[in-house]
């Protein structure tokens, strides 16, 4: 099990985002294979890892990566391949919210981890904790190591203030909010690096603070009694 990201396969994605077509692709499918078989291995001993301080319910590391081709159907964008591979992980049970996600690619690797699509009736509980808990959500944003990995929190918001909730409103910036998403991007030195496994480790594993939080937003009422 590799613990590292080869150099031949960021080679391969490089190449390949120069030479975007199925013949090239087909030629260099051994190479492919290599480079997939590279960041699964990757991901297999993250989940090790990951699986030390959170409860994931992928089974393996093929099982977290999406498909490295694309789905042109809908897309200005023809081009047949994506040019970077990627995957995400599930916390597992109902109690446990949030979720992670990896890119890694030339130029493109990153890290996320949050709430990417909640459902309308999470969305509205949210907005709703937000609105009663600003003071702790600003405590809970503040976390020092929160910060420093990420920054802040990001995601799509709405135009206008959502329905029920006013604009004037001091958390209004968060209320707009649709996803609540953290990310953090990497250099080719620091993916290359046999270091790697352990510093993306430990940025998915500051999210702890957060996704705590979050998971009592969402599966306990404001007595504290489970709703899952």
């Amino acid at each position: 099990m590799s613990s590292f990201i080869e150099p031949s396969t960021y080679i391969f994605l490089k190449e390949l985002s120069v030479n975007n077509n199925r013949d090239w692709f087909n030629k260099n499918k051994p190479r492919y294979i290599n480079a997939h078989e590279n960041i699964i291995a990757f991901v297999d001993a993250l989940l090790l890892e990951m699986r030390k301080h959170d409860n994931i319910e992928n089974v393996s590391g093929k099982d977290s990566l999406m498909r490295i081709y694309r789905d042109t159907r809908f897309s200005q964008d023809k081009t047949p391949y994506k040019t970077y591979l990627a995957g995400s992980f599930n916390r597992a049970t109902k109690k446990l919210r949030g979720g992670y996600y990896f890119k890694l690619g030339p130029g493109q690797t990153m890290a996320a981890g949050g709430f990417f699509s909640p459902d309308p009736k999470d969305l509205l509980q949210i907005r709703k904790d937000i609105d009663i808990n600003y003071k702790d959500w600003k405590k809970m944003l503040a976390n020092k190591v929160l910060i420093k990995t990420f920054d802040t929190i990001k995601g799509e918001t709405v135009a206008t203030s959502p329905k029920g909730f006013s604009k004037d409103n001091p958390a209004i910036d968060l209320l707009k909010h649709k996803q609540f998403i953290f990310e953090r991007t990497f250099s080719d030195k620091e993916v290359l690096d046999k270091s790697f496994l352990k510093e993306l480790n430990n940025t998915f594993k500051s999210l702890r603070p957060y996704f705590n939080y979050m998971s009592e937003v969402l599966t306990t009422d404001a007595n504290g009694r489970s709703i899952v």
